[in-house]
């Protein structure tokens, strides 16, 4: 028997395409929206307070931010700034969250939506103690845009912060790898990384960055010299090279090795049969780019990657709907929900395992947030996994041997 369907933690009035946790205050911040069309569909970015109440983890609409025209398609977060990927530009948001006295009652201006308290939908999961807080407030302020992507079909597809927050790279239909100062947005250098769109884009130590295409290749990068191109399946003859494309890249630690570290790819069929293949999951040495391990994923065809802060886990969402944990050491899969969304997952991300997130998972090993263009953001709980202690399996067999041994001298007067 599977996972019970996941609570619906909140549910947006448009299309959700990204999802940001933020450790300190325990914000989800999500957007989306209906684009420039004129659906009557709006455009904007959500900031959601987690809170546990009574053992149950929910959310809140605290602020609604209001993006115009335009649809937030990807995002990144650094502190206190967002980094919004509009169009062809990136868009950076400075949020704050202001705790007000008890019993006052705040709102936001500009024009923006205050604060709202909604209740979570389902139960998400037991604990003790609360976490919750009085009403917060969030005041959203616009830093500076600039334009990203130069291609006809302009679309920023990809946008990350490095981890000393110095450094922002973005990546689009033009197939461009353009590497801003952060958060200044001044222009330090831009090259041809892809001939064609550029999917992911993840950023590691020393300067190392790695981009996904949909030309086939996932090549490395230092500033713009080829370091080397990534083949995960130069082990496995019987997949062409051109039968699957790469769709997403991450780096992750390496648990209780501070020195190690992993990148994680996916791929996924370049064209669909009758009878779909499965796509794969490779896991490789951070260091050295050599393939460690490659597992299959199911038929499902994967839409999105996250890896938990620890890097012990890892999580994916579907273009079915569907959602999944796997575990980063031998990339078993240890969750999975079926259609947990009613069509595609654009975006997973884990709580953080630190702040204000380490409080929220209270007894449960991890929780993915998924979020889909059904508009509906929902909780994956990862309890933790029961196992034996070593001291108790040592006790265990000692006692399983003595047991024997009085067992043959019972039956055999002179065993001893």
């Amino acid at each position: 028997m599977g996972p019970r369907r996941p609570p619906e933690l909140y549910r947006a009035p448009f299309p959700l395409y990204a999802l940001q946790l933020h450790a300190d205050t325990g914000l989800a911040v999500t957007a989306g929206g209906g684009g420039a069309a004129k659906t009557g569909i709006k455009n904007g970015v959500h900031f959601l307070q987690l809170e546990r109440i009574g053992g149950q983890l929910s959310a809140s609409l605290l602020h609604s931010h209001d993006t115009a025209t335009r649809a937030t398609m990807t995002m990144a977060l650094a502190g206190d700034i967002i980094a919004a990927g509009q169009d062809a530009h990136c868009h950076l948001l400075r949020f704050r969250l202001q705790r007000p006295a008890a019993g006052a009652a705040g709102h936001s201006g500009g024009g923006d939506k205050g604060p709202r308290k909604r209740k979570a939908s389902s139960p998400a999961g037991q604990g003790e103690g609360d976490t919750r807080s009085e009403t917060s407030e969030v005041t959203v302020e616009t830093l500076r845009s600039v334009q990203t992507d130069f291609s006809p079909d302009t679309l920023q597809k990809a946008v990350r912060v490095s981890a000393d927050h110095a450094l922002l790279a973005t990546g689009g239909t033009d197939g461009f790898l353009r590497l801003w100062e952060f958060p200044s947005m001044k222009k330090m250098l831009e090259f041809k990384a892809h001939d064609g769109e550029i999917e992911d884009i993840a950023l590691g130590p020393g300067n190392k960055m790695v981009t996904a295409g949909r030309d086939f290749q996932c090549c490395v990068w230092q500033r713009d010299q080829l370091v080397t191109g990534l083949r995960w399946n130069e082990n496995l003859p019987a997949i062409p090279d051109k039968a699957y494309r790469y769709q997403a890249c991450r780096f992750g630690k390496v648990e209780d090795d501070v020195e190690a570290l992993r990148l994680y790819t996916v791929q996924v069929p370049h064209k669909r049969e009758r009878r779909p293949p499965p796509c794969y999951l490779t896991k490789w040495d951070g260091k050295s780019f050599l393939p460690l391990l490659t597992q299959p994923c199911g038929a499902e065809v994967i839409s999105c990657l996250s890896v938990s802060d620890s890097g012990t886990f890892l999580g994916l969402g579907t273009v079915t709907g569907s959602v999944a944990i796997y575990v980063s050491f031998s990339l078993q899969r240890l969750y999975y929900v079926k259609e947990a969304h009613g069509i595609v997952v654009t975006d997973v991300a884990f709580m953080p395992e630190s702040g204000r997130g380490r409080e929220l998972l209270a007894g449960d090993e991890a929780a993915l947030l998924s979020v889909a263009v059904d508009s509906r953001c929902k909780l994956h709980l990862l309890p933790h996994r029961r196992s034996f202690p070593v001291w108790l399996l040592l006790l265990l067999c000692a006692g399983l041997i003595v047991a024997t041994i009085l067992l043959l001298q019972l039956a055999f007067p002179g065993f001893l």
